[in-house]
């Protein structure tokens, strides 16, 4: 694989003094004016993920009961919705580079909306795991082309600290949602969070189409079909340090959501908290992922090599996972729910620095082809969470070595690709220079 950055795609664009140049120049200075509207647009389709799991995580063990089917099948409706988001950004994030950012972004939100909704009427597993890969696909649409908009207005530092700005406001969603989730339960049974999701999606569409306007200007767009989509994708993977920071971030957010799929289980299962009780933990970590992120967005980019900054990042997950892995496996004797939360908490703060780091770093080095880009990070960190989800439940219910085990081999992976694909100790030129336009 190449160490530089993969081909910039040739250019048309139009001359400064053009029609055209002038109203995409415009389009974008109104877009920067209005920063603060985009900011909380962008943050809600990027919560679209932890929203659509997080708020019915407490909701697990009723669905297992309700729906008469074991809890690795009905942990199969996470990973239907999580594998759906994978899929739906390695085609809506090609779309979103030859048709805009706008069109695909609204037609995917529709969908999801009713997705959402049948989810509420879903008489069996079966068919909730079906309706929850529709879901996912749909929502596929928020969280890659928030990426490419974040692209298309930022760059280089600017960038890195945007997404952690974004963490503030998609971080929040993992406090407020099994929150909520813990409070429908007491008034409705898991329907009620379908319905509830159902009324957060509307919102946030209607949002989209009378806030967020296209960032993307026609003459940046590809104007190639599915092969040059392939082509384009098989340049950016040919880039080994692109490839590295994908895969780095993708084995990081498999630790992440081992922990999201198995910790309803864990914590209440295991450890006898309420579902009240997990929520407000599951809330504590996040506020933790939010406190991390913004001192990496405020304090640390700009000042510290990103590199830098991911590679402590990444330390602190390893070690949490060895320290879990160590409590579950009695090596301390028996623990209660304290050590363990303790652990947890740790590991979430520290992905508020590895997450927004990694997609910063993959993406400076994809200017010419953000849709295409944040489909495969997307893609890479969904597909590898979908895979590791139904392995932390495959002892069962009565153990917590396999979530611990999952996450200590997935950061091992994380740290492995950094290191040997990433390279962070060479200095290196993040933006790579474009490629001669072809004849």
């Amino acid at each position: 694989m190449s160490e530089r950055g993969p081909a910039t795609a040739p250019s048309h664009e139009s001359s400064p003094e053009s029609p055209s140049a002038t109203a995409a120049t415009a389009s974008l200075t109104r877009a920067r004016r209005t920063s603060l509207l985009v900011t909380f647009i962008l943050g809600g389709l990027t919560a679209l993920p932890p929203l659509s799991m997080d708020m019915y995580l407490p909701a697990l063990p009723q669905v297992t009961e309700a729906l008469h089917s074991p809890a690795a099948t009905i942990q199969l409706t996470l990973t239907a919705c999580l594998a759906g988001m994978a899929l739906g950004q390695l085609v809506i994030g090609p779309m979103s580079d030859k048709w805009g950012r706008r069109r695909p972004l609204l037609v995917g939100m529709v969908v999801y909306v009713l997705a959402t909704a049948i989810c509420a009427l879903a008489p069996t597993a079966e068919l909730l795991i079906a309706f929850r890969l529709l879901q996912g696909l749909a929502g596929a649409a928020g969280v890659v082309i928030a990426r490419a908009v974040v692209r298309d207005l930022y760059d280089g530092d600017e960038m890195a600290r945007f997404f952690s700005t974004l963490m503030l406001i998609s971080g929040a969603a993992p406090i407020v949602a099994p929150l909520i989730g813990g409070q429908v339960l007491r008034f409705a049974d898991w329907r009620g969070v379908f319905v509830v999701l159902t009324g957060v999606g509307t919102i946030l569409t209607l949002m989209v189409w009378r806030g967020l306007g296209e960032t993307l200007p026609p003459e940046r767009r590809h104007t190639g079909g599915v092969g040059s989509a392939l082509r384009t994708m098989r340049g950016l993977l040919g880039d080994r340090v692109f490839t590295g920071y994908t895969l780095t971030g993708g084995f990081a957010f498999a630790v992440l959501f081992s922990y999201i799929s198995a910790s309803p289980f864990v914590v209440q299962e295991i450890y006898g908290a309420s579902p009240q009780t997990f929520s407000l933990l599951f809330g504590l970590n996040s506020v933790g992922l939010i406190l991390v992120g913004q001192i990496n967005g405020k304090l640390l980019v700009g000042r510290v090599r990103l590199d830098k900054v991911l590679a402590v990042g990444l330390a602190v997950v390893l070690v949490s996972a060895v320290s879990l892995l160590l409590m579950a496996t009695g090596v301390f004797g028996e623990v209660g729910l304290t050590p363990i939360a303790t652990a947890l908490f740790v590991l979430m703060s520290a992905m508020g620095i590895v997450l927004p780091n990694t997609n910063a770093q993959a993406l400076m080095r994809t200017p010419h082809a953000a849709g295409s880009a944040s489909a495969l990070l997307g893609t890479t960190s969904f597909l590898v969470g979908a895979i590791a989800s139904p392995l932390v439940g495959i002892a069962g219910e009565d153990t917590a070595v396999p979530m611990a085990l999952v996450q200590l081999v997935c950061a091992l992976l994380s740290v492995s690709c950094f290191l040997a694909l990433c390279r962070p100790w060479q200095q290196r030129d993040p933006q790579p220079a474009p490629a001669p336009a072809k004849d």
